[in-house]
């Protein structure tokens, strides 16, 4: 089954943006050193091989036009259970802040990973450590006494007297209040080092993301390189399982 239309286009993009490559990585002719090239590619790639694993199953991306034109309940059914798998899960990884991200190993989502990563077991805790680091980080700096105080400040400051705190203050009043609070501030300094220490503490998980990733980025050259596209009308987005968070 050839590749996709899609994979021809952005290797091509790929490929004008220039083929020099950051230090750390080796030199390869077709990759950019442009992270959102990079990034087009292995997600082309990816959406070409879901698509082969749902054509062989009889089963196609719905389109906007398809989606239309037929009753989504029962193909749309057989689609998701397709693309992300059945029954119980398989993957599960509990993060620092406490919620828990789930993944099958048996839909044409996680077989293209396998094609892609090699190791999809270790990609999955790699790509939800890092997809999460920004929110660890942002929960240590909750825990922070100095945030503590400055949020209590930022609260008083947009609550009206005698009223209860607005859901959505105004606009204007959210940016006075941080000024006044010092929420913005302590912010700007607590978030840089809170972000730093998760990424010290997550170092294993961050360099296994940069290993993987690097290793189907490579991959992803070699496929869209070894095979022809004919024009496809599928739907341009790259299928993503929505992880159970709990």
């Amino acid at each position: 089954m050839r590749l996709l239309h899609a994979v021809c286009v952005a290797l091509t993009a790929l490929v004008m943006a220039g083929c020099a490559t950051p230090p750390a990585e080796p030199r390869r002719p077709g990759i950019s050193a442009s992270e959102q090239a990079r990034d087009d590619l292995i997600k082309s790639v990816q959406r070409a091989l879901v698509t082969r694993c749902l054509a062989e199953r009889g089963l196609t991306l719905p389109t906007a036009r398809t989606t239309k034109a037929r009753d989504a309940g029962g193909h749309d059914r057989r689609i998701q259970d397709a693309l992300f798998g059945t029954g119980r899960r398989e993957l599960s990884l509990t993060l620092a802040t406490g919620y828990t991200i789930t993944a099958h190993t048996d839909g044409c989502q996680a077989a293209a990973q396998r094609v892609l990563y090699g190791d999809q077991r270790s990609w999955f805790r790699a790509q939800a450590t890092v997809d999460n680091l920004r929110a660890e980080a942002g929960a240590r700096m909750a825990a922070d006494p100095r945030f503590r105080a400055a949020l209590a400040r930022w609260n008083r400051c947009v609550t009206p007297p005698g009223a209860a705190r607005p859901e959505r203050p105004d606009p204007a009043v959210t940016a006075r209040c941080d000024r006044e609070s010092g929420l913005a501030d302590v912010r700007a300094r607590l978030e840089p080092a809170r972000l730093a220490e998760v990424r010290a503490l997550r170092r294993e998980q961050l360099t296994t993301y940069a290993r993987l990733r690097t290793r189907a980025l490579h991959r992803a050259v070699e496929l869209a390189t070894a095979q022809p596209a004919p024009h496809s009308d599928a739907d341009p987005r790259t299928p993503t399982e929505g992880h159970d968070h709990s």
